[in-house]
């Protein structure tokens, strides 16, 4: 991968380049082998906002060197909520679906597909009410959902997020924002250990920014009501 390109678009997929941390004994494999590294894998998750609050925020994820690895694409028309996770060249890996429940559950299922056969993984809320993000991740092997399989805590007003193995309790990646002056854009660091998927690990800090944003759009829209109310 030449450091002079702006993002990959070749069909053959190239791993970001490597920074230093110790790697698991197992892999942990959801979208595909091609997305698991021997070393870890620092991304940049770059939010761009709109003015429009109801309108699907799109992402993009670079690597180290800023070359484009995913993007995050969301539907402005749709009766439910939908985030499609693309690689670089535009192929899709992820749909993203919410089943709107009171748990604020999410679906992941396999390319552009949304049928039960390719579902990938779920993850909820372990709470209904929180003051921190604490969210469970359910692999689509766990029928009985009796304990969840990875956990996601962290601080939505911070930006910042641990994922990590509930069984071992080993991190697996972790997220914090990054100290910018642009206005228009939000920016988060993602750090991933080595033989995680990278790309199933976007698609849980997606589903995570899209419970953030619609907390953060039910709070303004409950204050919005209170100020209509005090100035009747």
């Amino acid at each position: 991968m030449s450091s002079n390109s702006p993002s990959v678009t070749s069909d053959v997929h190239h791993h970001p380049p490597p920074t230093v941390r110790e790697p698991l004994a197992e892999p942990i494999s959801v979208i595909g082998p091609e997305y698991l590294a021997p070393y870890p894998v620092d991304l940049t998750i770059t939010e761009k906002i709109s003015g429009l609050s109801s309108r699907p925020r799109n992402y993009d994820v670079t690597d180290v060197n800023g070359h484009v690895m995913f993007k995050i694409k969301g539907k402005a028309l749709s009766l439910s909520e939908k985030r499609l996770l693309v690689d670089s060249a535009g192929n899709p890996l992820l749909t993203l679906c919410e089943k709107g429940t009171v748990h604020d559950r999410w679906q992941a299922f396999r390319g552009k597909s949304t049928d039960s056969n390719d579902l990938l993984f779920s993850v909820k809320r372990s709470n209904i009410f929180q003051r921190r993000t604490a969210l469970d991740v359910f692999f689509a092997t766990n029928i009985s959902e009796d304990v969840c399989d990875l956990k996601i805590k962290g601080s939505s007003f911070e930006g910042s997020c641990d994922i990590f193995n509930v069984k071992s309790d080993v991190v697996l990646a972790q997220m914090r924002r990054q100290c910018t002056k642009d206005d228009q854009n939000n920016a988060y660091e993602v750090a991933i250990y080595p033989n995680v998927d990278y790309a199933f690990i976007m698609g849980l800090i997606m589903i995570l920014q899209e419970i953030k944003n619609y907390s953060l759009r039910h709070t303004v829209g409950n204050l919005g009501s209170i100020a209509l109310q005090l100035l009747a």
